[in-house]
């Protein structure tokens, strides 16, 4: 049973939606209806919210199956929390203007980290 990776997911969908709303927000400043409009801003908050439909699900999947597999909770919370944090840190410095580079490179820096150590533990406790 999952009772660790739940929790991260629920941190994690909060953001997401709080993005989702940013891109309404900017589509109805900007006056777009569909897709970007050419528009630079609405294209940002697009991108913003996209990277993170792109990265937290697959990255949450390798989580659960780690925690399925009987893997510790401590390795199970580091995971989360590395995904968690490198979420955040990305959709802050990406979605800002002028983006804080530093901080989204932090944030896919945590993401990869959580990415490829989930596959590792991943492989190693199937084996």
């Amino acid at each position: 049973m999952l009772t660790i990776t739940p929790i991260y997911a629920a941190l994690i969908a909060l953001p997401y939606v709080w993005l989702s709303i940013n891109v309404i927000k900017c589509r109805r400043a900007e006056k777009v209806s569909v897709g970007d409009g050419d528009n630079k801003a609405v294209r940002k908050a697009m991108r913003t919210h996209s990277n993170c439909a792109e990265y937290a699900p697959f990255g949450l999947l390798l989580i659960a199956m780690v925690e399925l597999q009987g893997a510790g909770g401590l390795l199970v919370n580091l995971l989360g929390l590395a995904l968690l944090a490198g979420r955040l840190s990305h959709a802050y410095g990406f979605g800002r203007t002028p983006q804080i580079v530093i901080l989204r490179q932090i944030g896919m820096l945590l993401t990869f980290a959580a990415i490829i150590l989930a596959a590792i533990a991943n492989l190693i406790l199937a084996i």
